[in-house]
């Protein structure tokens, strides 16, 4: 007689057949061990919408998380239910959502950014360059390989970035990005 799965290994298979990203995966079974952990490890199939509502608050009232760390939340505990237990949950209503940031990101001028890049000892100052000049974000900057970098065009190839997608983006001028002398 063959044992029953455990529904982390269910939700891993239904996230790997839909070829979710590895770190998709890690962050939503992380949610998922949460929501259990906080209903005292209590089945998800003996609980429902009432019981992810008080989770979800819980997470914007008690623990004051970001917009985007509770819509994480509710990503990976709709999954759980649509895709692993195959259940559909009412419409959740009575969720108290977190609040979106007002504030307005600040951009530095560059010479407070050139002061900021001359702290960096090597290699951490080529990636903060990089990172800045041309928008890479910190994985990208990490993978680059010196194939996806095209000097005569001033172009950056991204390849299988966020979303498994290709993307080209420029090579910043080294003048607006070095250290001041």
């Amino acid at each position: 007689m063959e044992a029953k799965p455990k529904l982390l290994e269910v939700v891993r298979e239904k996230m790997r057949a839909r070829h979710f990203s590895y770190r998709t995966e890690h962050a939503y079974i992380g949610w998922i061990r949460r929501f259990i952990l906080y209903h005292g490890k209590r089945h998800p199939s003996e609980m429902g919408a009432p019981e992810v509502e008080s989770f979800l608050t819980h997470l914007a009232v008690e623990r004051r998380v970001s917009a985007s760390t509770q819509n994480q939340a509710l990503g990976a505990i709709l999954f759980l239910y649509r895709q692993a237990l195959e259940i559909e949950l009412p419409w959740l209503e009575n969720v108290v959502r977190a609040r979106k940031p007002t504030h307005v990101p600040v951009v530095l001028p560059r010479r407070e950014v050139q002061a900021l890049l001359a702290q960096l000892e090597p290699p951490f100052h080529l990636i903060a360059q990089l990172l800045y000049g041309s928008g890479l974000r910190l994985l990208e900057a990490l993978r680059l390989r010196v194939k996806d970098v095209d000097f005569e065009y001033s172009q950056i190839v991204m390849r299988d970035g966020k979303g498994k997608k290709d993307r080209v983006t420029i090579l910043p001028d080294c003048r607006t990005t070095a250290r001041p002398t």
